[in-house]
């Protein structure tokens, strides 16, 4: 590829439900611009090529062995091809796939086959995920040396999500039905996979309980699930190190915005003393109950750097007729 600007396209990710059949087309941009390929991308833009759907990008330089690897665990893409308008006067399009070499630390199984009421969607979580790296002082850190802390964790599908793509992650959640369904479901997945895991529960008298596994045999993946509430969660880990990255979505119960800021005003100040210097929080809310002004404001207040320059200001979606727009919050902590 030694072209001026380097061609290459990126195939937005198929969707297994109509009601997500728009997420990745508008998400995949921004997760793009944040990947390794973001300084290097000059233009981008949607193309359809038999059928199928891609983000045509110009490069100013090829991407490397690096940049490559990276590109595997994107949630929003599924494929990667460098493009050519000929070849030896043949008119093209022609396409050469790319292998970006991505090998999860745990099964991608894990993460689908954990099914409960109100789950986010997996590629949503994964994004998620990829953009609180991307976004604080540790992108360049291997998701094997990364802790990532869901405070609202419900049926632990960002759990999952971290322990795929190589975390340690801890989770914590006020539902007992939640905390407990997803601790027998870890329980089971790991024997029913023949995993090595060795598994501690803890009383944590009137806060709450803890499971703690702790996954694999020469590398090892630590899970915690807590029951417990959110504003509690620096006592219910208090003996666990700070965390890289916070990242969740926040409950879509709570109908009335009150309730929503209400929430937020008892957990920022703990979530934020959980996170390391430089570390991120990503969270996603329904922006039609609260608007991003005000949730920009209220996240600023508590201490948090909101991130609201392109593509971080970009990341509003449709998700159905009740959330008509569900946006995204970046947000970390000061190294100072």
């Amino acid at each position: 590829m030694t072209n001026p600007q380097v061609k290459f396209l990126a195939q937005i990710a198929p969707q297994r439900s109509t009601q997500y059949s728009s997420l990745a087309l508008v998400l995949a941009p921004c997760e793009l611009r944040l990947s390794a390929l973001g300084g290097t991308i000059q233009s981008l833009e949607p193309i359809e090529l038999g059928g199928q759907t891609y983000l045509k990008l110009g490069l100013s330089a090829a991407p490397d062995a690096v940049a490559i690897k990276e590109l595997g665990p994107l949630a929003m893409c599924s494929g990667y091809f460098e493009y050519v308008d000929a070849f030896q006067d043949q008119p093209g399009p022609w396409l050469r796939p790319i292998e970006p070499g991505f090998v999860p630390a745990m099964p991608p199984e894990l993460v689908v086959t954990r099914r409960y009421r109100g789950k986010t969607n997996e590629m949503f979580t994964q994004f998620l995920c990829n953009i609180a790296r991307a976004s604080g002082a540790f992108a360049q850190t291997p998701w094997s040396e990364l802790r990532l802390l869901d405070p609202l964790a419900g049926g632990g599908t960002t759990l999952c999500t971290g322990l795929m793509l190589g975390a340690d992650v801890a989770g914590v959640e006020q539902n007992k039905d939640d905390v407990e369904s997803t601790s027998t479901f870890f329980t089971q997945y790991v024997r029913e996979q023949g995993i090595a895991c060795q598994i501690k529960d803890e009383n944590l008298k009137k806060l709450g309980r803890r499971w703690w596994f702790t996954m694999g045999k020469e590398v090892k993946r630590n899970c915690i699930m807590v029951y417990g509430e959110t504003e509690q969660s620096d006592e219910l880990l208090a003996n666990v190190k700070r965390f890289h990255l916070i990242v969740t979505d926040l409950p879509y119960g709570i109908q009335h915005h009150g309730g929503l800021e209400r929430l937020l005003q008892r957990a920022l100040p703990v979530w934020k003393s959980l996170l390391l210097p430089g570390g991120a929080m990503v969270f996603a809310w329904d922006a039609t109950r609260a608007p991003r002004e005000e949730m920009v404001a209220l996240v600023q207040s508590h201490g948090f750097d909101v991130r609201a320059t392109p593509p971080y200001d970009a990341m509003a979606h449709r998700v159905d007729r009740v959330i008509k727009a569900r946006d995204v919050i970046v947000a970390t902590v000061s190294t100072n």
